[in-house]
């Protein structure tokens, strides 16, 4: 349903993108942060690290220990923990959207460490219960400080005096200049049976009433008569706190506020400035969220459009060239990429979250480097070419080119850097990417490092350290206009760890910026390449790029072929021209396409003008063929490559030039299924009309006889009304009108027909996180699918489920 995909993740970015702003902010407070359910566990969700070293324990212990339930925790601190369950339920009646506490936090060491609680209640639910949100500040020394330093009584305002509260009473300790002068009753050793100069039942009340309470140390807030020195009547605030403890007797700090002058006027006054104050720090908080809101946003745009531009710049230009078999299947092919690298920039933000909560998963399928290079050129031609960057890629050493590992979210890694590489370099600049295979010491893997440097705008000391957290970004004027969303480089590292990998960086401001990324991937056996040549003539390498020159010729002596090399094309010509003469001609000519002076495409001229048609050339580039295609082919070239040229890349080559061997590329998108279903039947419950049409049309390419149901209901309604085994697969969307999808199918898995059970109903829906699948699995359905669909996993299912 594009319109409703549009519109929960425009909504699930913006939400997430508040989240990360938000824990950021903590984590650079150093304060906790954690997520419980308002069960009567008060259930730990999640936490960030402060949290476990506020309490003293490691993650792992706790919820071994505890099991996340923080009633366990408080176990032996049920005074802490009726104080705060019953803030909770205070604030739960009188319907509030949180509450404040300040109080003690145990610790595993057996002592405890006073913390400021700030709660807030979300409108989130998970199996029925509300969820919160609580962030707790270390305010230890504020407290330690209050209570061991006191304070300099003279200098209060009021009547200031410190007691022990003994059993038996208060003993008098210290008090300042205006207590001494008003009050009296103290006996000979120091105790001090009254709280005022005043005997009075509502004063003896007090006593009676937070005597016990001060005993165990809990603050008191009450009200007292008193007389002044000329006798006059007079009323107190009285706030006592406990600030120590003496042999087990608390000791008390306790401030008279004389408050007999304030009236019912000031004290409204007092209030709405209050109000008035909170008012305008939620204005400004809101403030600050829109604004951050609005820049994250923008960022993000620009990022969205780059794919975008390709997607429909590729769209025309296949249109454009649709007699062109060929040329049409390439442009799909890019535009596949660009909408998969579209889909990822949309859930960057939702990584984050996942890396956070610990759900990010990893895949594990065999790839190979070659394709993925290719795949990371195609996408970022187009801007390398924008700004006209000269952009290289070099490999060495590559003996595995087929690996095991997540291809997706390395791409998304090297993308995320490359990047940056291209828009924090001015135009013209250097970039350069390698790839070495190095020795590793774990059997079975190989360890590769790839490095990219580029000669750009570099980083400030101070950036570096803080280049891997969200949202971050240098603030330099030269850079200030170049968006992004601060978020590619933190999820990168972390990528990259959950691999067991490593991230280094290195830059030197306005000089440029290195990058490496070394990361251990299991390693394929290598398919032998066995060319069949007899005894040839060497194949000539032409580029002025001296190493990429001794990279290719170390291939082609790797695969039984001799070769030579050269920095120009005059002197490529010189060579050409010198063999045939002898009639020694080279097997083939490999160039490089973007050469000073004289390029790829003139040397292929000239080539051409003096050895004759006979011979193969081969033009290669780091950039993509399809801008130069006509006039290469005009100059007499045969064909073109992407470097970095792999050993598989020149045996495919040299079969294809040289052998003429029909070799069908293994990158074109299979479009169809290979297996037919005809015969069987497929329910195709969609509401959205685009949706339903295209899904419609690629099922229907596989033989199925695909029958349509626009809402839940009307699912459950034909699925009720054909005969049993009438189906045989269920494609079910989860989020439509009427009914949704959830729903539905568990009234399908509940109808009394002998097909109800068995029917395969696979959901295929735009709703992608872990707790969708979760639910699609409990409503009864045996896959999940995610929109935009992927035709391999699709097949797959299909073959899963209705192959039989």
């Amino acid at each position: 349903m594009k319109n409703k995909m549009e519109t929960d993740s425009a909504g699930s970015v913006t939400v997430q993108s508040a989240d990360y702003e938000y824990n950021t902010l903590m984590r650079l407070l150093g304060v906790s942060v954690s997520k419980h359910l308002m069960d009567e566990h008060f259930t730990l969700i999640w936490a960030n690290d402060f949290y476990y070293e506020l309490i003293g324990w490691k993650k792992e212990e706790y919820e071994t220990c505890f099991h996340n339930r923080p009633d366990l925790y408080y176990a032996d601190y049920q005074e802490e923990w009726r104080e705060l369950t019953e803030t909770v339920m205070d604030a739960i009646e009188k319907h509030l959207n949180g509450y404040h506490l300040v109080s003690k936090m145990p610790r595993k060491d057996g002592g405890h460490v006073w913390v400021q609680i700030c709660n807030s209640f979300s409108d989130e639910y998970v199996n029925g219960f509300q969820i919160s949100y609580t962030v707790m500040t270390n305010i230890d020394d504020l407290v330690r400080v209050q209570k061991e330093q006191s304070v300099t009584y003279s200098n209060l305002p009021g009547f200031v005096a410190k007691y022990r509260i003994d059993e038996d009473g208060f003993r008098f300790m210290h008090a300042n200049d205006r207590f001494t002068e008003s009050f009296d009753g103290f006996t000979e050793n120091g105790l001090y049976n009254r709280i005022t100069n005043y005997e009075s039942e509502q004063n003896h009340a007090a006593y009676r009433q937070n005597f016990p309470l001060m005993r165990i140390g809990k603050p008191v807030r009450f009200t007292l008569q008193a007389k002044d020195r000329t006798g006059g009547d007079m009323w107190l605030q009285v706030n006592g706190d406990c600030v120590d403890w003496w042999n087990d007797n608390p000791v008390y700090l306790v401030i008279y506020i004389d408050v007999t002058d304030i009236t019912e006027q000031r004290e409204l006054r007092k209030q709405l400035e209050e109000r008035s104050e909170m008012l305008h720090n939620a204005l400004k908080s809101a403030e600050q969220a829109n604004r951050a809101k609005s820049e994250f946003l923008s960022r993000m745009s620009h990022d969205i459009r780059t794919p975008m531009n390709a997607i429909i710049g590729m769209t025309a230009i296949a249109g454009t060239h649709i007699d062109d078999r060929e040329r049409v299947i390439n442009c799909l092919e890019k535009i596949t990429l660009s909408s998969k690298l579209l889909l990822s920039l949309i859930n960057e933000v939702l990584d984050m979250a996942r890396i956070e909560s610990g759900r990010l998963s990893l895949s594990e399928e065999e790839f190979s480097l070659s394709d993925l290079l290719q795949n990371i050129i195609t996408v970022m031609q187009p801007s390398i070419m924008d700004k006209r960057h000269h952009f290289n890629i070099h490999a060495y050493g590559l003996r595995h080119e087929h690996v095991v590992g997540d291809p997706q979210r390395i791409q998304q890694v090297f993308l995320n850097i490359l990047s940056n590489a291209v828009k924090y370099t001015p135009d013209n600049g250097e970039i350069l990417f390698e790839i070495r295979e190095k020795h590793s010491r774990i059997q079975g893997c190989g360890c590769y490092e790839f490095i990219f440097k580029d000669n750009g705008y570099g980083m400030k000391p101070e950036f570096l350290q803080k280049l891997f957290t969200p949202f971050e970004r240098a603030d330099d004027a030269d850079i200030r206009s170049i968006q992004g969303t601060g978020l590619g480089m933190a999820i990168s590292q972390n990528i990259v760890r959950m691999m067991n990998g490593d991230i280094q960086v290195e830059s030197v401001y306005g000089e440029g910026s290195k990058f490496t990324v070394i990361l251990y991937l299991e390693v394929c056996e290598e398919e032998k390449l066995d060319l069949k040549l007899e005894e040839t003539f060497p194949v000539l390498v032409v580029d002025d790029d001296r190493i990429a020159c001794e990279t290719v010729c170390e291939r082609l002596d790797e695969i039984g072929l001799s070769s030579r090399w050269v920095l120009s094309g005059e002197e490529a010509v010189e060579e050409v021209e010198k063999n045939h003469r002898r009639s020694e001609d080279f097997l083939a000519v490999i160039i490089d396409l973007t050469m000073p002076g004289m390029n790829g495409i003139e040397t292929t001229k000239k080539i051409r003008a003096v050895a004759g048609p006979d011979i193969p050339i081969i033009l290669i580039s780091a950039y993509d063929w399809l801008d130069y295609e006509e006039e290469a082919l005009a100059a007499g070239a045969n064909g073109f490559v992407v470097k970095p040229m792999l050993k598989s890349n020149l045996v495919y080559t040299i079969k294809k030039y040289v052998l003429k061997e029909n070799m069908e590329s293994n990158a074109r998108p299979q479009m169809q299924s290979e297996r037919s279903y005809k015969g069987k039947r497929l329910l195709l419950v969609e509401d959205n009309a685009i949706n339903r049409e295209i899904a419609e049309e690629i099922l229907g390419q596989t033989g199925f006889a695909v029958e349509t149901a626009e809402n839940g209901l009307d699912a459950v309604e034909r699925f009720s009304a054909v005969p049993e085994f009438y189906y045989d697969l269920v494609f079910m969307d989860l989020q439509m009108p009427v009914m949704d999808g959830l729903e539905a199918a568990r009234r399908m898995r509940g109808m009394n027909r002998k097909d109800a059970d068995s029917v395969p109903i696979v959901a295929m829906t735009a709703n992608a996180m872990k707790e969708d699948i979760e639910a699609s699995i409990a409503a009864g359905m045996n896959a999940h699918l995610a929109k935009p669909l992927e035709l391999e996993l699709l097949y797959r299912v299909m073959e899963k489920y209705a192959g039989g």
